[in-house]
């Protein structure tokens, strides 16, 4: 576990899809952006956000960590917040 500083927040992304929610196969070269995730640490000045969020993130402000399924942004990148489904 590591632990997100300032207004750093630590998303685990959402698995890759190998098909559509209609049941269509992509293929091996075919991949989407994976901008959905679960926060699992947060830093001392975010406060939108909780550890567990399900978030929505801006594809383009993440960066990546040795782990390929853990990405880091900040708060300011957070789009918005899933509600319980």
């Amino acid at each position: 576990m590591i632990n997100a500083v300032a207004d750093r927040i630590f998303i685990r992304l959402a698995p890759d899809t190998t098909a559509t929610s209609g049941g269509i196969i992509l293929v091996d070269d075919y991949h989407r952006t994976r901008n959905i995730g679960v926060v699992e640490s947060i830093g001392d000045l975010v406060t939108s956000v909780k550890v567990g969020d399900k978030v929505l993130f801006h594809q383009f402000d993440e960066l990546p960590t040795p782990d390929d399924d853990l990405v880091v942004v900040r708060e300011n990148s957070i789009l918005g917040v899933y509600e319980d489904e």
